[in-house]
């Protein structure tokens, strides 16, 4: 028996305050995109429309060097599943018709929602971005047209969830809150990241946190708005854009802020568009920004265009097929306990787990080659993802 100096009364009396730190970790699958369709714009085949539209669009010519076998997947992917998540927009992509014409068209692609759930042609994750609560004029048009959309597409289904624009303070998500509460069913929503309120408050306070916990467990992601966001930095226009680094300091914000929370985060756009005669440019500046936003720890990011749905799979998948060897050597080694000339953590392995699944999630690749890689198979994967230490 060794001798102590503490008794345990004494350390427990002490300690008795502090909390057991509790960890929460995004579940289910996270889509690579959101494609973001104004919703005047929106008709039974737009899904359909956007993967052959973007399949027409290819000219590996004009592509970036991509790794063997990518661009095959990438042409798979698109006939089988060219969009991940769909948002129909009533914001800054739609516009501000007239009220009837806005009345009409939420309660149309409900219907065609509805449609396309029960033809089983729905994208794996769905829903509509409202107005904002900049005004009290935004605020009303903006959830008339969640009330119309809601009751037009009655049970909410699996994958549903409303994006919450220009956010600038707890108020307006706890406010929110409060009008889904009255809706009776389960909702959930992301905050859009696009105000520089949402990133420091007025008191010089980390805004996000207040935010998510405003949201009282109804918040799934957190999604960075590129042009609204640098625009309120005062940036000029030719520096408006992904890499600058304004954007990186609130993705960095975003990142410690929803860390542990199960709240997931989503980069943003770039509106350089693969068409015309700057399709190389466009095709070169979308990948570019989606590798570097990938290597920053952003699994997700928007999409504007359909033929930007070429280089966001192309980048994506490239990405996880040149990590596969490398990330399996490492993760074997670790679940092996051998040391291969890393000593890694168990948080690694928790990361490392996850590349993977995401990998099997989007297409890039395959379960068996993976299994094969890493001698752990998907729920061996899962556990590993989820595991808090």
């Amino acid at each position: 028996m060794y001798e102590t100096s503490l008794s345990p009364e004494d350390v427990a009396r002490v300690t008795a305050r502090l909390s057991t730190v509790e960890r929460d970790w995004p579940t289910g699958r996270q889509p690579v995109h959101t494609c973001y369709v104004p919703a005047g714009r929106i008709i039974g085949s737009t899904i359909a429309d956007w993967g052959r539209e973007a399949l027409e669009s290819i000219e590996p010519e004009l592509l970036p060097e991509l790794p063997e076998g990518v661009l095959k997947r990438v042409e798979d992917k698109l006939r089988r599943e060219p969009i991940e998540d769909l948002r129909i927009d009533f914001e800054d992509g739609y516009g501000a018709p007239e009220d009837d014409v806005e009345d009409m068209d939420a309660e149309s692609t409900a219907n065609l929602v509805s449609r396309w759930l029960a033809e089983g042609t729905a994208p794996p994750s769905f829903g509509l971005r409202i107005k904002s609560f900049d005004t009290a004029e935004l605020r009303e048009r903006g959830l008339r047209t969640l009330d119309i959309f809601l009751t037009a597409l009655g049970e909410i289904p699996p994958g549903f969830v409303i994006t919450f624009p220009k956010v600038t303070s707890v108020d307006q998500v706890e406010v929110f809150g409060e009008v889904l509460d009255l809706f009776g069913k389960d909702l959930r929503f992301e905050i859009q990241v696009e105000t520089t309120q949402s990133i420091v408050d007025s008191t010089g306070r980390l805004a996000i946190p207040r935010f998510i916990e405003a949201g009282r467990g109804r918040v799934t992601g957190l999604h960075f708005g590129t042009y609204d966001y640098t625009a309120g930095c005062g940036l000029s226009a030719a520096q408006q854009h992904l890499a600058h680094g304004a954007c990186d300091f609130a993705r960095h914000v975003m990142q410690v802020s929803a860390a542990g929370t199960g709240v997931r985060l989503s980069d943003g756009s770039t509106n350089v568009l693969p068409v015309g005669d700057q399709k190389k440019h466009g095709w070169d500046t979308h990948y570019r920004l989606t590798r570097r936003s990938l290597e920053h720890g952003f699994y997700q990011g928007w999409d504007l265009h359909p033929a930007q749905l070429v280089t966001r799979y192309a980048a994506v998948y490239g990405f996880y097929r040149e990590g596969l060897e490398a990330d399996a050597a490492r993760l074997k080694a670790y679940v092996q306990n051998v040391s291969g000339g890393v000593l890694d953590e168990p948080a690694t392995a928790q990361a490392l787990s996850s590349f993977f699944l995401r990998a099997v999630d989007c297409g890039a690749l395959d379960p068996v080659e993976v299994q094969v890689a890493t001698g752990l198979d998907e729920s061996a994967l899962r556990g590993l993802a989820t595991r808090s230490s």
